[in-house]
């Protein structure tokens, strides 16, 4: 089955060829390609939470510090969370932690 990335969820028409990225730009999420394949996701698809400057709850967001409350109350971190299981998630939970394994 399928692992479904956050713009696929919400919908937001911000991906690259989305409906909404001649008015909003592509979300920078769906263009950090650094994170393609972690929790089995497209770029940053199923790690929205730490790439910075998403565009979530009608607005820009910060880094995971700054959004970090808003984001573990998303269904997009929930589900990501349960279907990656808690021990392999919390190794990606932040921007820092899959750079680094990234390395």
């Amino acid at each position: 089955m399928q692992k479904l990335n956050c713009w696929e969820m919400k919908k937001c028409g911000r991906e690259p060829g989305g409906a909404k990225t001649a008015e909003l730009g592509v979300c920078p999420a769906a263009a950090d390609i650094s994170a393609n394949g972690i929790n089995s996701g497209k770029n940053g698809g199923r790690i929205c939470w730490a790439v910075a400057g998403t565009f979530c709850g009608g607005k820009v967001q910060g880094d995971f510090a700054q959004k970090q409350v808003s984001c573990m109350s998303c269904e997009i971190f929930k589900l990501v969370k349960r279907e990656e299981g808690s021990e392999s998630f919390k190794l990606m939970k932040s921007r820092q932690t899959y750079q680094a394994a990234l390395r």
